[in-house]
């Protein structure tokens, strides 16, 4: 089998190709939900995961104190963009469904909202992170299914689109 590779864009300046087995090598341990310390050639580093927007393949860290935003591409991601074309054509989408057990905690639509690719839908907690949970395509809101402080499960249906 292949090793993936991911190139990373951080805060929008540096590029960093990284291999899969590269990371897996990494001394890292989780301290709580969401931080880990991390051993790398003699030094090390104190990493907190702030949000995670795995739709737009984003994740926010803090390392150090110091906050880095990361952008990350496989190579599907690199493929579409060499060919010239976009891989997040906006589609038709039925439902939202929560990525992963979490506690909602803010609901950004209402029912009758038309949205589109990238729209802010609602804010999930999960392990100590605020997550967005953005619309991956177009649509116009339904019906809400969740409120705010209510508890979800992993591929609960949390909004319905038309």
């Amino acid at each position: 089998m292949q090793e993936e590779n991911f190139h990373l864009t951080v805060n929008d300046k540096t590029e960093l190709d990284l291999a899969g087995a590269s990371v897996a090598t990494l001394d890292a341990v989780q301290t709580e939900a969401g931080k880990f310390h991390i051993l790398q050639n003699g030094k090390a580093y104190r990493a907190e995961v702030v949000s995670l927007d795995f739709a737009a393949k984003e994740v926010r860290l803090k390392v150090n104190g110091n906050l880095h935003e990361v952008k990350i591409q496989d190579s599907f991601d690199r493929r579409v963009k060499k060919m010239g074309l976009k891989s997040n054509v906006a589609h038709k989408i039925s439902a939202i469904k929560a990525p992963m057990p979490g506690l909602v905690l803010s609901v950004l639509v209402e029912p009758g909202q038309e949205v589109v690719h990238g729209d802010p839908l609602l804010i999930l907690e999960a392990m100590k992170m605020e997550n967005v949970i953005k619309s991956p395509g177009e649509g116009t809101v339904k019906l809400v299914l969740v409120t705010k402080g209510k508890p979800v499960d992993k591929g609960e249906v949390l909004i319905e689109l038309a």
